[in-house]
């Protein structure tokens, strides 16, 4: 499915010399030879299933009054990565005189974290906020799902969109005046036939894990824990290496309540986000000032680029302490919607303060 309408014509982007500062050769490691599931490797995984998976904090202490350690806590968290909204003015100056460049991660940031992955639908409210914002500023999704699925969900032609974790890409040809054309960039496209297997595989051997779910991202298949009993982690863990361990070209990561296989290449948001940039013409650090703003472990990668670059902010989207390379922070998808309404009015009023229509 094309993501933009009317878009009859789509190329294939080649990798070229003038990509290759962007987007690397992909390295391949040696098929070794699968053998059994080491145990260590397994409990590795579950450990850090449960570091990422905390249990909840009682607010109230034994003798039944509020407890203030949470929220001291994360406020203590604040000074270091402090809210994007009480920020935000900060945040414009830096903008002054240069163009915002907008991306944005999906689950968790325009929408909440639930049960089941395919109910994950983002309020009209906060579709009215992001069309709003996309009249003013380029904006990007780049979202794990695939790039088809988060469209379902977003249903907005004024964006672009960046699927499986960026290595699936539509942008317009820039300063196309006659036929307009949607260029495709998949730096991981040989891997198609080897996702399609390992999503089959795992769809077979997980069948029997109550509240496992498997979802194909075309570059990258998912495998949902969140409804998972954790005595039955072990047996995900399990099978999920198994099949990484029978495809060595492929590397296992993990998000929130999340086990993902995809493809061993160096790629990932932040390489899309500078692609993204490239392609827009919005490279120019001097000019254009992204932010990016995002709730999971693989954006971290983006955050990562950002800061490198020293040429925008990255927003972690969460309410408890994290370690970031985020500059500044939003407790939830609620305040993701106020912040992008914030950035709509502040071009409102800098668009009439030029007496600009």
């Amino acid at each position: 499915m094309d993501v933009k309408k009317g878009c009859p014509v789509v190329t294939e982007i080649p990798y070229t010399a003038e990509l290759s500062a962007i987007v690397p050769r992909r390295k391949m490691v040696k098929s070794p030879v699968p053998t059994k599931v080491d145990d260590a490797i397994v409990n590795g995984w579950i450990e850090a299933m449960r570091c990422s998976s905390p249990p909840r904090k009682k607010k109230n202490g034994p003798d039944h009054s509020p407890s203030i350690d949470v929220d001291c806590e994360f406020r203590s968290w604040q000074a270091k990565c402090p809210s994007a909204l009480t920020s935000f003015d900060k945040i414009m100056m830096h903008a002054e005189g240069r163009k915002i460049a907008l991306f944005l991660d999906y689950d968790g940031t325009l929408s909440h974290i639930v049960d089941d992955p395919d109910k994950a639908v983002m309020t009209k409210k906060m579709r009215a906020a992001v069309k709003d914002v996309a009249k003013f500023f380029p904006t990007a999704i780049v979202s794990g799902r695939s790039r088809d699925k988060v469209f379902e969900f977003v249903k907005l032609t004024e964006l672009y969109y960046a699927g499986s974790h960026g290595m699936d890409i539509m942008v317009p040809e820039i300063g196309s005046t006659n036929k307009k054309v949607d260029h495709l960039f998949q730096p991981a496209s040989e891997f198609l036939p080897m996702m399609d297997e390992v999503f089959r595989s795992l769809i077979e051997s997980t069948k029997g894990i109550e509240g496992c779910k498997v979802e194909n991202n075309k570059f990258c298949v998912s495998v949902h824990y969140r409804n998972v009993d954790e005595k039955d982690w072990n047996l995900v863990v399990q099978y999920v290496n198994n099949v990484a361990k029978a495809y060595p070209k492929l590397r296992v990561t993990h998000g929130r309540k999340v086990l993902e296989i995809r493809p061993l290449i160096d790629w990932d948001k932040g390489k899309a986000v500078e692609f993204l940039l490239n392609s827009l013409g919005l490279i120019n650090s001097e000019t254009v000032l992204p932010i990016y703003i995002g709730d999971d472990r693989t954006d971290e990668d983006a955050f990562k680029v950002l800061k490198k670059r020293n040429c925008g902010y990255g927003i972690l989207v969460s309410s408890v302490p994290k370690e970031t390379d985020a500059v500044f922070s939003l407790k939830d998808p609620s305040e993701v919607m106020a912040f992008l309404r914030l950035l709509v009015r502040y071009k409102k009023r800098q668009s009439l303060n030029n007496g600009e229509n």
